[in-house]
């Protein structure tokens, strides 16, 4: 279901990764199951990124990064192509996406000195449909999403199908 008025969309399964991905799509996107994924986090998340990163890779995604994120992810022993910042010249990741190589986004906001740059990266994925994550916990529900689309796929149910799934005695009263 959809509340048109607010906005808010709402994925139902049993499966959480499934759910998020449900959600996602309730407002038209959806996550990508391959290609290369661009991340850029502040120091901060360095200490966790490379946790996501492996499971990225684990799914088949190729990573890209600026340089402070690429040197921890290769001391986290994963293969990254290593992208110049905006302001320091091309290719960087707004190349990247303009040119429909980059799948997903995953950007954390650092603060005063990067936030030009990190408003032009989101600014331009979206405008160019590609899913943008801006915090760590939004980057594990992503992760769950794409493993669970992997694993499962897709399929829908309707409420009344859910609610006799979990209410049977009063459907069968019901039914009488």
């Amino acid at each position: 279901p959809e509340m048109r008025s607010t906005g808010e969309v709402m994925g139902i399964e049993r499966d959480y990764g499934v759910a998020f991905a449900k959600t996602q799509m309730g407002f038209n996107q959806t996550l990508p199951l391959s290609g290369k994924v661009f991340v850029s986090v502040k120091n901060k998340d360095k200490r966790v990124i490379g946790f996501i990163a492996k499971k990225l890779v684990d799914c088949g995604f190729e990573l890209v990064a600026t340089e402070g994120t690429a040197k921890v992810l290769r001391t986290n022993g994963l293969q990254v192509q290593k992208l110049f910042k905006i302001n320091e010249g091309r290719p960087n990741i707004l190349d990247l996406i303009i040119n429909k190589e980059i799948a997903l986004v995953i950007n954390t906001p650092g603060g005063k000195e990067t936030r030009t740059d990190e408003r032009k990266i989101r600014s331009t994925a979206v405008g160019h449909n590609i899913p943008c994550v801006t915090t760590i916990s939004g980057a594990h529900a992503v992760i769950n999403g794409i493993e669970a689309l992997s694993r499962k796929g897709i399929s829908v149910t309707s409420i009344q199908e859910y609610h006799r799934m979990n209410n049977p005695l009063s459907y069968e009263g019901a039914q009488g």
